[in-house]
């Protein structure tokens, strides 16, 4: 397998990033626990199945599968060298000899063989792939699925809908942010529009017996969730300040008093948010 420079790369945040890094294993736990299991609600896998998660981060999803299926061979692949080091760094302390990591770059033809997974996992891509390059990630998918194998897609609808005013007003900046730069399906960027993206995608790709599942939490105050989502919202409002500056949304001082009063009204026990993730998966077919 080729390594892959992650120097050029379409997601959003840097990859390199040892910050980016600890949110995204914070919010691989949280999310696993609010859908329920990594596998959960999915077809039943065979004896040794082999499993693809694409854009796998520091590898929570694969290891949560490979301890709990060690029957199954699962691989991970991202563009990061820091993220993947440290997956690898982990499969070799919980000895878990069925994961594998490697640095690949999903937004570019992948260095797999045609025919080798009988799933394929990919999970918040949202800030990974342009609308235009999701496509060719699927016909990728396809190329490497086994006949009868199936694709699972997993997004976020949003970030989240709230009643509190600052909060609103800069989610509504960032998905202003993310739709100029090429993010999401929407014709107007007040969202991502992924849940009515997912399934068209997997049809167009010529996927049959597409399942559709909503997953939604409640992070508001008092919430068992709340502490997880306010973490994670924190550290990427930070982190997309920059592209807000980029597009003149908003000025930095603006922004950073923007900031704060979002912090103070999540952190009020009067916050409210509901989000949704939507898990949409399908079957490939192929002529023999």
């Amino acid at each position: 397998m080729e390594r892959a420079s992650s120097q050029e790369n379409s997601y959003i945040f840097d990859t390199e990033s040892a910050v980016e890094m600890a949110r995204l294993i914070d919010q691989a736990r949280f999310m696993n626990r609010e859908i329920g299991g990594a596998l959960t609600g999915l077809p039943e896998l065979a004896p040794n199945s082999h499993v693809l998660d694409l854009g796998c981060g520091p590898g929570g999803w694969v290891l949560d599968v490979a301890f709990e299926y060690p029957d199954i061979t699962i691989t991970g692949i991202d563009i990061s060298e820091i993220m993947v080091a440290y997956a690898q760094a982990r499969t070799r302390t919980q000895k878990l000899s069925n994961a594998i990591f490697a640095v690949m770059d999903i937004t570019k033809p992948l260095d797999l063989p045609d025919n080798s997974f009988d799933m394929i996992n990919a999970r918040l891509l949202t800030g990974v792939l342009k609308r235009e390059t999701w496509s060719s990630l699927i016909d990728e998918c396809t190329r490497i699925l086994r006949s009868g194998g199936f694709l699972c897609l997993t997004e976020g609808n949003e970030f989240g809908i709230s009643m509190s005013p600052a909060y609103e007003e800069l989610t509504g900046y960032i998905m202003q942010a993310t739709w100029r730069v090429g993010y999401g399906f929407s014709p107007h960027g007040r969202n991502w529009a992924m849940a009515p993206a997912l399934p068209y995608l997997l049809r167009r790709g010529g996927y049959r017996d597409i399942h559709l599942n909503s997953y939604i939490t409640d992070y508001s105050a008092h919430t068992p969730a709340w502490i997880d989502y306010y973490r994670n919202n924190e550290t990427i409002f930070l982190q997309i300040k920059p592209l807000l500056l980029a597009f003149n949304l908003l000025t930095s001082e603006a922004f950073d008093q923007l900031y704060q009063r979002a912090l103070i009204e999540m952190n009020s026990s009067e916050f409210t948010c509901v989000a949704q993730a939507i898990r949409a998966w399908g079957y490939v077919s192929k002529n023999s």
